[in-house]
């Protein structure tokens, strides 16, 4: 007969002891069962123990957890949450240097536990820590093992971010801005500057008046990929915040420019040729964390094109229309321009259908749908512009066609667009998990148009061959 669902199996086991094989009762209170084990131990003070699992994470088991408990456990009797930390904020703070490093890490070990990190944290114990690095008197591991145990109980969320001071936020950039730092001291210190980014508005502006690009991409041309991974890691938190006003913005030296100023940078060659070369291109496999970052930043790159995809253009406004002039230009100008108002306006009309376009009096109309708005518009432009024969080509290429096999030209690219903004996610936020990055857009600095670019000449090519009318115009 199979045991009662509320009752489970387990060994417990105690330093110097045989273990206990026990049938723990789920409906018993915890205190109850912890007292019956101490006294098969003979330890007296049973309220100054607690359970924890004795593999893995070894988490302390409380009443909301022991629910997860399986038949077959090992747990192990040990010292409870609030002693622990009692303990250890005591030996923290001793004289003896090896005292204070073992207790340090066993600290950075327990932090990730969130029972005991309530009981150090009610202990004043996060300011402690905090005291320890602003003194600036801790080295090696002893600083590696304090901060891993200041960002593990920060993690937590029990404590507000907002509540670091700026000594230490200087402190730990300095960390990440010396040349020459421990590996484990500047990974941890790279990890908390991003969670202070991500967690705190007030503290993102006094991240980034501490670092700048240039310390950044640095370590962005180390061997370890783990440093790369968190170096980039800070620059998305940094650029995910920044204000709309700044990220727009361009600058004359990305290298000295502080992260408040990180979406122009993005777009400077340096750094994206950094990360292609040392990163992308480097001579260690993309694990997938990294692959994340990247991801991240792609889609923190092309999020700079919401603006225009959400922009309507405005028919009254000359110097939008002046583009559309110029793309007609630029196809069509070796041809005779008639003198006249109206055979000038007749032949704009025409030029306009060869172009594509589906209002032929007043192309400016088709722009005025969001998305894609005039990002559609600024990547004709750029064809136009940057691959002028191709741009010429498909256009008298179309324009020599039946009217039926015509491929209009406008009317792809604008509904190409639109599919390209809805494919790479422009606009919408990153998903936790995607490691969906594309190296070919961190081969050019206009990765966006020159996409469009290689796009649209495919699409020009499936129409040829599949012969397409007006009617197959969804269908390609």
């Amino acid at each position: 007969m199979p045991p009662p669902a509320d009752i489970v199996k387990v060994a417990i086991e105690w330093p110097g002891a045989n273990a206990q094989l026990i049938e723990m009762d789920q409906k018993r209170p915890l205190s109850s069962i912890i007292r019956e084990v101490c006294d098969g131990w003979s330890l007296s003070g049973s309220e100054q123990f607690a359970l924890r699992y004795a593999d893995g994470p070894q988490l302390y088991i409380t009443e909301q957890s022991r629910g997860e408990i399986k038949n077959g456990t090992i747990l192990r009797l040990a010292i409870s949450p609030a002693r622990a930390a009692r303990q250890l904020l005591e030996r923290i703070q001793s004289h003896g240097i090896d005292a204070r490093l073992e207790a340090l890490k066993e600290l950075a070990k327990l932090s990730a536990d969130p029972t005991f990190a309530t009981e150090f944290i009610n202990m004043e114990g996060i300011g402690t820590l905090a005291r320890l690095v602003e003194s600036g008197t801790h080295f090696g591991e002893m600083l590696a093992f304090t901060l891993t145990a200041f960002l593990e109980l920060m993690d937590h969320g029990i404590v507000s971010w907002d509540l670091i001071s700026l000594s230490f936020i200087k402190q730990i950039a300095g960390y990440v801005n010396q040349p020459m730092v421990d590996v484990s001291i500047l990974q941890r210190s790279l990890a908390i500057l991003e969670s202070m980014v991500l967690n705190s508005h007030s503290l993102y502006h006094r991240v980034a008046q501490e670092i700048t690009v240039g310390q950044l991409i640095g370590h962005l041309q180390v061997s370890n990929q783990e440093i790369q991974t968190y170096a980039i890691a800070l620059i998305n938190a940094l650029f995910l915040k920044a204000p709309e006003d700044r990220r727009q913005e361009e600058f004359t030296n990305p290298l000295e420019q502080h992260l408040t100023e990180m979406a122009s940078t993005l777009a400077q060659k340096h750094l994206r040729s950094i990360i292609l070369n040392h990163v992308i291109r480097g001579n260690r496999p993309i694990k997938a964390e990294m692959a994340h970052q990247l991801y991240v930043l792609q889609v923190l790159t092309f999020n700079l094109l919401e603006e225009r995809m959400m922009t309507k253009m405005d028919p009254n406004d000359q110097a939008q229309r002046d583009i559309i002039f110029e793309l007609r230009r630029i196809a069509f100008d070796g041809e005779n321009d008639p003198t006249g108002t109206e055979k000038r306006k007749a032949m704009y009309t025409k030029d306009y259908k060869m172009l594509g376009f589906t209002n032929h009096v007043n192309p400016a109309m088709d722009f005025t749908q969001t998305p894609p708005g005039m990002l559609a518009l600024d990547n004709m432009l750029y064809l136009a512009k940057v691959h002028q024969d191709t741009y010429i080509r498909i256009v008298l290429e179309n324009s020599s066609r039946e009217d039926k096999h015509e491929c209009p030209f406008g009317r792809c690219a604008i509904e190409l667009t639109r599919m390209l903004c809805e494919i790479l996610q422009v606009g919408e936020l990153p998903n936790e998990g995607c490691n969906d990055y594309h190296p070919m857009f961190f081969t050019h600095d206009r990765a966006w148009e020159e996409f469009f670019c290689v796009c649209i000449q495919l699409l020009n090519k499936t129409w040829k061959e599949m012969r397409a009318t007006a009617e197959d115009f969804n269908k390609v």
